[in-house]
């Protein structure tokens, strides 16, 4: 029974519940990322630039391949001599597309966070042992 305890304590713990709440929370957060970058702004950059699919560009480095064969047979006809960069193209662009949709993201939140937290300028009516304080104290200062 002491191994059932000790588990129910560990799982129990406020860490591990705020871990497994953070870790769903960031899973929901990332499919609303996801469908940002590729619902609303891939078809905005397809439209700017074309497709953005550079993952079958490729330069060979060392023998002949007819322009325009597909990166998977040049692969077969030439073997390791294919420098295959398109595929990195297209995920650093995807990585930056991500980058700057979360960073917009936070600081929106973060612009709400702070006009929620932000003070109010109104300052409450003092009361009347205030108002009647401060007569004395500016009567006491005259003398």
């Amino acid at each position: 029974m002491g191994l059932i305890k000790e588990f129910k304590a560990f799982a129990m713990r406020g860490n591990v519940i705020d871990l497994a709440v953070g870790v769903i929370i960031g899973s929901a957060f990332g499919k609303i990322v996801d469908s940002i970058v590729n619902d609303l702004m891939m078809p905005l950059l397809s439209a700017i630039i074309g497709k953005p699919d550079f993952s079958s560009l490729y330069v060979v480095l060392r023998g002949e391949i007819v322009p325009g064969t597909p990166l998977a047979e040049a692969r077969k006809v030439v073997g390791s001599s294919v420098f295959a960069y398109g595929n990195f193209v297209t995920i650093t662009i995807n990585f930056l597309l991500l980058a700057l949709v979360i960073f917009l993201l936070i600081k929106g939140i973060n612009t709400l966070k702070r006009k929620q937290d932000a003070p109010t300028s109104v300052s409450p009516e003092p009361s009347a042992e205030e108002k009647l304080l401060a007569e004395i104290r500016d009567l006491l200062k005259h003398k």
